[in-house]
């Protein structure tokens, strides 16, 4: 850890208490720092919380003791329900002239990816990120409908998918889930572990006319679609049980073009066939759309493609649509940068850091997610220790008398506890694994916050 004893009272605020988040924190706090860690939703946790997949208690349970431990130190100040950004609560701009010598952001990507197709606007499209977030009971996703029909349309071969899939045959028992996705089954982005969740529900028939079918393109660039086929099929071996009669579907080699729709309802998703190619000069091969279109009948379609950061957070973007970093940092990390940048001034902005997957979005799970923010509090202790005079010791009494006037309930550690023991006990009252309030207005109510 950088030595930074000449900067202890330099207050630092970290905005998200997701992994990447907490454990900054606890690193900044333990190095002598006063810390505000700034979160916009109630609990703590982020997608360790909100987006782990709804059943799996005991890692969420794990990460929850976890993150108790990391809030023990008195130099950690807790403070949720507060958004951050442009349009929130408080801007960038307000933290520094509230006197935080340094700021670090790990808001994860709270935005979305949609491909731009015709029909993105019919009932019963929606980006997986809604319906994880509705499942896990983040408000307000958890108090707004998601209707789906019967047949399910993924767009999309990652681990996000399979959530979907998983959540679409075990909780909704639908009758139909098709993947499809723009390359070949070699490609798939899931593991056999998460694959196993919905193994049991796989059309085996439908599989092995895929890979027939994409054989021969597979071949083309050196891909092999038996490894393929039987690395999708060892998930058999250790599938959940099977307790719906949905029929599971991969297809490949085919991109969406267009959702298809009558009287504002989702009825069909629109694919072109694709082929794979190489790349000159190496690499992944690239996927080509051959001219030729088929329709897969559907009522649902799900994007599950990935997330990106939000842009009117108020960090300018680069020319990938992330935040941009210092092209040549001065405080590195492993060699990556976590310094805020303006392409447009060409500059640093000054005491700002990124971190986590508001550094590099949907990067890693929980353990990289960790070790990014780590990554990013010593950056900041690196800044720190060589800018001695940044900031004001008094920043964080600033920031409660700014609170103070903003009219809303501002939820501290006191409060957090309170709540983590109340749902503590409603869950042992109701005999349940774990308890979790789906509104916001519960939550404040059963801590006495109005």
């Amino acid at each position: 850890m950088t030595d930074n004893a000449n900067a202890h009272n330099q207050a630092v605020a970290v905005i998200g208490a997701g992994p990447a988040g907490l454990y900054a924190a606890r690193l900044l706090a333990e190095a002598g720092h006063p810390v505000a860690l700034l979160n916009r939703d109630i609990k703590l946790g982020g997608l360790a919380e909100y987006g782990i997949f709804h059943n799996k208690h005991k890692m969420k349970n794990g990460l929850r003791k976890q993150f108790r431990g990391l809030m023990e130190s008195d130099n950690l100040h807790y403070f949720g329900n507060l958004v951050v950004g442009n349009a929130g609560d408080l801007t960038l701009d307000d933290l520094r002239g509230l006197g935080f010598a340094a700021v670090l952001v790990t808001v994860g990507a709270q935005g979305t990816k949609w491909l731009g197709l015709e029909g993105e606007d019919l009932r019963g499209v929606y980006h997986a990120k809604d319906i994880v977030y509705h499942y896990n009971q983040l408000p307000p996703y958890a108090e707004q409908e998601y209707p789906f029909g019967r047949r399910v349309a993924l767009v999309g071969v990652g681990n996000v998918m399979i959530d979907i899939a998983n959540y679409c045959i075990h909780d909704l028992k639908v009758d139909e889930v098709t993947a499809a996705a723009r390359r070949g089954p070699a490609d798939v982005k899931f593991t056999k572990k998460e694959m196993s969740l919905v193994a049991a529900n796989l059309d085996l028939a439908h599989l092995e006319s895929e890979i027939e079918r994409s054989r021969a393109v597979l071949a083309s660039v050196g891909q092999d679609p038996d490894a393929a086929k039987a690395f999708i099929l060892s998930a058999l071996d250790k599938a959940e049980p099977k307790d719906s009669e949905t029929v599971f579907r991969l297809d490949f080699l085919a991109s969406p073009t267009r959702i298809l729709g009558e009287g504002g309802q989702v009825t069909g998703l629109e694919v072109e066939e694709t082929t794979l190619e190489p790349r000159p000069g190496g690499g992944e091969s690239k996927s080509v759309g051959l001219g030729t279109h088929r329709i897969i009948a559907c009522d649902t379609v799900v994007f599950c493609i990935g997330d990106r950061v939000d842009a009117s957070f108020g960090l300018p973007l680069d020319k990938w649509q992330e935040f941009a970093k210092h092209p040549e940092p001065r405080y590195p990390r492993e060699g990556w940068s976590y310094e805020a940048w303006d392409p447009q001034t060409g500059q640093a902005i000054e005491g700002t850091f990124v971190a986590g997957w508001a550094r590099e979005a949907s990067s890693g799970l929980v353990g990289t997610a960790r070790k990014d923010g780590e990554n990013g509090g010593e950056a900041v202790l690196h800044y720190l220790a060589t800018t001695p005079t940044a900031g004001n010791p008094g920043a964080l009494a600033a920031l409660e008398a700014r609170l103070n006037g903003l009219g809303k309930p501002v939820v501290r550690k006191p409060d957090w506890q309170r709540l983590e023991e109340f749902e503590a006990r409603q869950a042992a009252e109701k005999g349940l694994e774990f308890f979790k309030f789906s509104s916001n207005a519960e939550m404040l109510a059963a801590i006495g916050l109005k």
